[in-house]
């Protein structure tokens, strides 16, 4: 499939940490969209573990070089009205469970009614159990595991 002439995607999300089901979806949005832009959004329900500058900068680290049609961006308030801003009309989003999904229809719905369509892609079955809270869980407990060493 080519990608639809001009067209820009946004993927917001709090990416804390950027997983590699993330970087999997923006691989394949890249393809499909003649430009992805990795939205690093503010949410005021969630407290990431870095400011957004850093994550973006760890976002910006995890692409290719060769992925010139990707950029990473931040952003405080409606992603709708970040599309409005950049001139995008779709917000592409994962679904890893049917949870997911219930949550991202209603978000979805909601974006419709603003004039953004919303492009859901599905997890790759090897990537779907790792979500950012499973990895930032796995990490702390990492962290304070005792050395072996000792």
């Amino acid at each position: 499939m080519l990608p639809a002439h001009g067209s820009l995607a946004i993927y917001p999300g709090t990416f804390d940490p950027f997983t590699p089901g993330h970087r999997d979806l923006v691989a394949r949005a890249r393809v499909l969209f003649d430009r992805v832009i990795v939205l690093l959004a503010m949410n005021a329900d969630k407290q990431p573990t870095a400011e957004a500058t850093v994550r973006a900068a760890r976002v910006r680290d995890a692409m290719p070089a060769g992925w010139g049609n990707v950029e990473v961006d931040t952003w405080t308030g409606l992603t709708t009205a970040y599309c409005v801003r950049r001139g995008a009309t779709v917000i592409v989003r994962g679904l890893r469970t049917a949870a997911d999904l219930r949550h991202e229809y209603q978000l979805a719905a909601m974006n419709e009614q603003l004039g953004i369509q919303t492009v859901w892609l599905p997890s790759r079955p090897q990537l779907a159990a790792t979500s950012s809270t499973v990895a930032r869980a796995y990490r702390s407990a990492q962290s304070a595991r005792p050395s072996l060493k000792e």
